[in-house]
């Protein structure tokens, strides 16, 4: 069974502070993030609902994918947001 790897955005509201990362395993990830468990950005602002993500068959994809959407402007990272999940529900039921 291949693995699947998720390059994912957290947001701390609507509109709010924006998340992007990468992992294998997002549902456990999520769970880190919540639980304030992983030090650094997220905990600091509270950055924990799923508002977007893609999977990927490859790691090298993914990793590349997260490094792409880091460099686009904020309005972009909004709009993808926006088109896929306008009310900005969090994703996590869908895991």
């Amino acid at each position: 069974m291949p693995n699947s790897y998720y390059v994912y955005i957290l947001a701390s509201k609507r509109n709010g502070t924006l998340y992007i990362g990468v992992t294998n395993d997002l549902a456990r990830r999520l769970g880190e993030h919540r639980d304030g468990l992983l030090p650094g950005f997220t905990k600091k602002y509270r950055v924990a609902t799923l508002v977007y993500y893609e999977t990927f068959d490859d790691i090298n994809a993914a990793i590349h994918r997260e490094a792409q959407m880091k460099k686009y402007k904020r309005e972009w990272k909004l709009s993808v947001i926006q088109k896929d999940n306008e009310e900005w529900s969090d994703l996590a039921h869908s895991l």
